[in-house]
């Protein structure tokens, strides 16, 4: 039959409340070379108008196929009729040429008898969304196999990490029945990239111009160009970046990069792990595998509890950057502390310099300790003074208040706080004189920042946050790659990730 040959990887979802929208951005996406588009009829305010899209479009493009989706209201959709309705729309759809029809479980559990006939001439995706949560989907699933269908496809809100293993890992334990598994949500989003590697049929993607109808869903273009979808295999090594938020780094584009630049088989994902979630993060990790992550705010010091063997510089720092597995084991060390001495080690000879570093987290920790192990004569000033006389007496340096900064003058600064961080980028530690000849911003986005712009305009030396990421961000890849970095190319992805580049 001429609708089982396979469905292509990426679906474009096109949820848009007018016929003439909807074709506009179906033309788009095929223009762009996109071949597989779902057509969210009951979007329409007439979905029974729909057949006439889906034959007007396929008319221009009939190298696309095309899935009709008519969702009713009481299962998330905007379709107000019966079921009875649902079906005859989706009958007309196929009638007009659409290759596959997505209907909800709960609509075919209550006209089994009619989607016979729907299945003989088009895909049947049989479709299951919980917008609550990630229930047991092994007992959803025998659920929906009572009913015959081409597909079966099982959507679930992500709220924890562990709630992304959980819905891929239905693609092994049924590996004869055609899947399509997803978790909305920005916690679920590792699932979109990785849900056709694990044996998932495809994966939905969102249009170049228009939200997506569900959230967590991106652009087919990151999904191809960032992300590789079609490219790493089932075998690829999964690595990431942990934090919260996670949305802004642009470390997915610099280390996605690298890996496509060295041919490595390999995908970095940005994992959002809420504070209280660190320990289901691991459950994740140990069964997916997951060979590697980068660590960030808030988790570089609360890491340490969960890691089998620290680096002894990172256990005396206290913070933890980069996590990798051997043997079986987990493993953490801090690439941050190259990060800081490589750059400013450029600039100045670091033994013997006056340093002030501003902040008292895990960045601070690791420049600090850094600085301090180089012969550096540190200084520590922030904005919780228990916490600065703390750090402080762990490495050895003088604590500082912020309001005895005016008297002071240093050769180098090194700003190691989130101040001036996108968004909030008018935000600034140093009211008016900043008290450094060399100055320092660890904050990359956006990579002139206000601190930067004030010590510019004031003829003083200045090294952007960047600087330091592309050093750490080598530092990782060689560590889990035993390869040698390619560090034009991902000076040049982070660039592009920042709107930088030409």
């Amino acid at each position: 039959m001429p609708h089982r040959t396979a469905l292509p990887k990426i679906c474009i979802a096109l949820g848009l409340s007018d016929i003439d929208t909807l074709l506009a951005h179906a033309r788009h996406e095929a223009e762009s070379g996109e071949t597989f588009l779902e057509f969210r009829l009951d979007y329409l305010p007439r979905p029974e108008h729909g057949a006439r899209a889906i034959r007007e479009f396929l008319s221009q493009y009939p190298q696309c196929t095309l899935l009709a989706t008519c969702r009713r209201r009481q299962n998330h959709g905007h379709f107000n009729g019966s079921i009875e309705e649902q079906v005859k729309i989706l009958e007309s759809a196929v009638d007009a040429g659409a290759r596959a029809v997505d209907i909800e479980i709960e609509s075919a559990e209550n006209i089994q008898h009619k989607l016979d006939g729907l299945r003989g001439r088009a895909w049947l995706i049989l479709s299951y969304h919980n917008y609550g949560g990630t229930p047991s989907l092994d007992a959803v699933l025998r659920r929906m196999l009572r009913i015959p269908a081409d597909a079966y496809k099982l959507v679930s809100t992500a709220r924890k990490p562990s709630d992304n293993y959980r819905v891929l890992s239905l693609a092994k334990a049924h590996p004869r029945s055609p899947l399509v598994l997803l978790a909305m949500g920005e916690t679920g989003f590792p699932t979109r990239v990785l849900s056709t590697a694990m044996g998932g049929l495809y994966t939905y993607a969102a249009p170049w111009s228009a939200e997506g109808t569900a959230a967590g869903q991106v652009s087919a273009k990151m999904l191809r160009n960032l992300y590789r979808v079609e490219k790493f295999s089932k075998s690829a090594k999964i690595y990431g970046v942990i934090a919260d938020p996670v949305r802004h780094s642009i470390s997915p584009a610099v280390h996605n990069r690298a890996f496509q630049s060295r041919r490595i088989d390999s995908v970095y994902l940005p994992f959002l792990v809420h504070p209280p979630q660190l320990k289901d993060f691991f459950l994740l990790a140990d069964k997916m595998p997951v060979s590697g992550f980068s660590v960030t705010i808030p988790h570089k010091q609360k890491i340490l509890r969960y890691l089998d063997i620290v680096d002894p510089l990172a256990r005396r720092i206290g913070a933890v950057n980069t996590v990798y597995r051997k043997a079986g084991k987990w493993r953490g060390l801090n690439t941050d502390v190259q990060g800081v001495l490589g750059p400013l080690g450029k600039k100045i000879r670091l033994a013997k310099a006056s340093v002030l570093v501003v902040g008292n987290g895990g960045a601070a920790r690791g420049a600090a300790f850094a600085l301090a192990e180089a012969g550096s004569k540190v200084a520590i000033a922030g904005r919780n003074p228990d916490r600065v006389r703390a750090l402080a007496k762990a490495c050895n340096a003088e604590p500082l208040l912020k309001e005895q900064l005016d008297s002071r003058y240093f050769d180098a600064l090194v700003h190691a706080t989130p101040l001036g961080m996108f968004p909030h980028t008018e935000e600034c530690f140093f009211a008016d004189r900043i008290p450094g000849e060399i100055v320092f911003d660890m904050v990359y986005n956006p990579l002139e920042t206000l601190l930067l712009r004030r010590a510019g305009a004031e003829k003083k030396v200045i090294i952007n946050g960047l600087q330091m990421f592309l050093e750490q961000a080598a530092l990782q890849f060689e560590t889990w790659t035993g390869v040698s970095a390619p560090r034009a190319a991902m000076e040049k992805a982070a660039l592009e990730a920042l709107g930088q580049g030409h």
